[in-house]
């Protein structure tokens, strides 16, 4: 694969844990003993340092759907009712487990926190989750107590009156004050890994987004799904020429602040209350991390004043 073309002298598993950035070191090793990662179609030992020309093959098995475990990991609940849980998630917390991330995962702290009492639609590795947000993004996500909420909620995604709202703060001067993107998803052609806008085949995906603060070289925005692809936010400010920063996946090489993820927040969360009709409304603050480096950016605007 050509991605592998410049680890020539390094170790297998340290190449592909380069590569493949949602795996872990330790699943990557597991995978190469087990022969699922190949080197010119034949099993390697972890320790094998690639040569010039040496093509990798990465072949994921598939996730044993046995049922995920509770476990007792902390959870900021904002709301909570028999019916619907809102969860402001940090960053580094996958949502459901999944291939190098069996537990840990927020199902997993879910299956804790509420026992029996979560939705089944969404199979046994992924009960209560309506809708998701990224590893390393953070905020408000619904988690449905119930099959009745969960088919409600999920309605509500299709005619879109389930509103997210997100903060991101994105490289360079954006000059519209306001925008759309609607630009189609897909994976992406050159990395499977990836996300990528494309014009055949694509799933539609819309984006609005509205400046709120300007600071130069990075600007802040307001982003209002009206659709809930993967890494649509990511991908789409990427395909405007401001990627959000601290992306790694997405992102810009060398980044002037130290972080571990990207500084993407799902602050506003909307839906109407599956059982009560009611119209619900939460809002989270910025992370930390988040609002410290907009409290650098706001420092450093003063002083040039």
């Amino acid at each position: 694969m050509m991605e592998y073309e410049a680890f020539s002298g390094e170790r297998i598993d340290k190449a592909v844990a380069a590569v493949e950035k949602d795996l872990s070191r330790a699943y990557i090793q597991k995978l190469i003993e087990e022969g699922h990662i190949t080197v010119c179609g034949k099993s390697v030992r972890t320790s094998y340092k690639l040569r010039p020309g040496d093509t990798v093959s990465v072949c994921l098995p598939p996730l044993k759907e046995t049922e995920a475990v509770a476990q007792d990991i902390p959870l900021t609940v904002v709301y909570e009712d028999d019916d619907v849980l809102v969860i402001n998630k940090p960053a580094g917390m996958v949502v459901h487990p999944a291939a190098g991330n069996a537990d840990q995962t927020l199902v997993n702290a879910l299956l804790h926190h509420c026992g029996t009492s979560l939705s089944g639609i969404g199979g046994v590795m992924r009960p209560g989750i309506v809708h998701r947000i990224d590893k390393d993004t953070t905020g408000l996500l619904v988690v449905a107590k119930n099959d009745a909420a969960h088919q409600h909620l999920s309605a509500q995604l299709k005619t879109r009156t389930l509103k997210r709202q997100y903060a991101a703060l994105v490289h360079g001067n954006v000059r519209e004050d306001a925008g759309i993107v609607n630009a189609p998803l897909g994976r992406s052609t050159q990395d499977r890994k990836k996300m990528a806008v494309v014009h055949a085949g694509g799933r539609e995906a819309i984006t609005h987004f509205k400046v709120t603060e300007r600071f130069g070289v990075y600007t802040l925005l307001q982003c209002d799904l009206d659709t809930g692809r993967t890494h649509q936010i990511r991908v789409h400010m990427r395909y405007l020429g401001h990627p959000i920063v601290g992306d790694k996946t997405y992102g810009v090489k060398k980044e002037a602040f130290r972080l571990e993820g990207q500084l993407l927040h799902a602050g506003e969360l909307g839906f109407i209350h599956p059982r009560t009709e009611e119209q619900m409304r939460f809002t989270a603050p910025l992370p930390d991390a988040f609002a410290l480096v907009l409290n650098s950016l706001r420092r450093k605007a003063q002083k040039n004043l």
